[in-house]
């Protein structure tokens, strides 16, 4: 984790249940900055329209449930603040200013935005909403005058353009905004079940509340070293997947010592996914725990939600006022 001292802004979208890649990529750096920073962190339900936007009847639902996952995972909101996106009114208004100052082709080569494009359902992701994504994502970090991001390796194309965003507003209209700098997990990218990033979009995730069971039938379907035809062969660690997940685990297993059994062909595939399977169970056991307890303080979410709400909205009222002063559109 880098260091810092500047304010700490994250987010969510609410689409579902939590799985291992955000335990990893984002929530575990973010339970350990909450000690150290001022944090910010939200719920992006405007963010989850932007491929959600058909039915919208759980939003709220997974909104709850997000928080608890947080809460169980060590999120505090009497040291963070946590709030929702949707109620901070003064965010899209400063996605109108800044979509006046980036250009098309600025959205349109976003890795992300043209790798989704192939992967997804065009039809669904065509938008203007999901075309202006990191238009709406500066707007969120910039509205508290975020400093410091932790994100995923995938998002660090939009934060360029948050960094871009605030250089061209800042020289169009004077110094406002920081250029806030990313905050990356040591382990960045967690592969999904079938090799690509773990995402709920591809249905190849790892549940935060998986029983043992289903991570073992899950982590058995990985594809391993694609070379490595017997048990006899000798492995190459480096392109298999499962070893990608044994990096995220150091205190608990030795991936050193497993890439040279490898590679030895002293151990064989299915024994090094059964083995990571339990390892991944006996880390997310806590977390279960904590979270089977909070089931029923479903009600708690939104009043964590209206406090973190009425902090926000002071700081992004004042951003706001000089942003329209800069801009002239209030009265000097």
């Amino acid at each position: 984790m880098e260091s810092g001292t500047g304010r700490v802004v994250s987010g969510y979208r609410p689409s579902g249940r939590l799985h291992l890649g955000h335990y990893h990529g984002n929530l575990k750096v973010m339970t350990n900055l909450q000690k150290m920073r001022d944090c910010y962190f939200f719920v992006a339900d405007w963010h989850a329209l932007t491929t959600e936007y058909r039915d919208t009847s759980m939003l709220w639902t997974y909104t709850q449930e997000m928080v608890l996952d947080w809460l169980a995972a060590g999120l505090d909101p009497g040291v963070c603040t946590i709030y929702r996106q949707s109620d901070i009114q003064a965010i899209p208004e400063l996605m109108l200013y800044f979509s006046m100052i980036i250009s098309l082709g600025e959205l349109e080569r976003c890795p992300t935005y043209k790798q989704q494009l192939r992967e997804l359902d065009e039809r669904v992701v065509n938008t203007y909403g999901f075309l202006g994504y990191p238009v709406l994502m500066a707007a969120d970090i910039l509205i508290v005058k975020g400093e410091e991001v932790p994100v995923g390796e995938d998002q660090i194309p939009h934060l360029e353009l948050t960094r871009e965003i605030a250089r061209k507003f800042n020289m169009l209209y004077g110094s406002i905004f920081p250029e806030p700098r990313p905050i990356l997990s040591k382990v960045p990218r967690i592969p999904g079940t079938d090799g690509r990033k773990m995402s709920k979009s591809y249905g190849n995730y790892i549940d935060l509340m998986d029983e043992e069971e289903v991570i073992r039938q899950k982590v058995r379907k990985m594809i391993t070293d694609p070379a490595r035809v017997r048990r006899s062969d000798k492995g190459h660690p480096e392109v298999c997947s499962v070893f990608d997940l044994y990096r995220a685990y150091p205190n608990m297993v030795s991936s050193e010592e497993r890439a040279r059994e490898c590679r030895m062909a002293k151990i064989g595939c299915t024994a090094c996914k059964d083995e990571i399977a339990k390892v991944i169970a006996d880390d997310l056991s806590p977390f279960k725990e904590r979270r089977k307890t909070l089931y029923s303080d479903e009600s708690v979410v939104a009043q964590i939600l209206s406090d973190g709400a009425k902090k926000v909205k002071l700081i992004a009222s004042e951003t706001l006022e000089e942003v329209r002063r800069s801009v002239k559109i209030a009265r000097v």
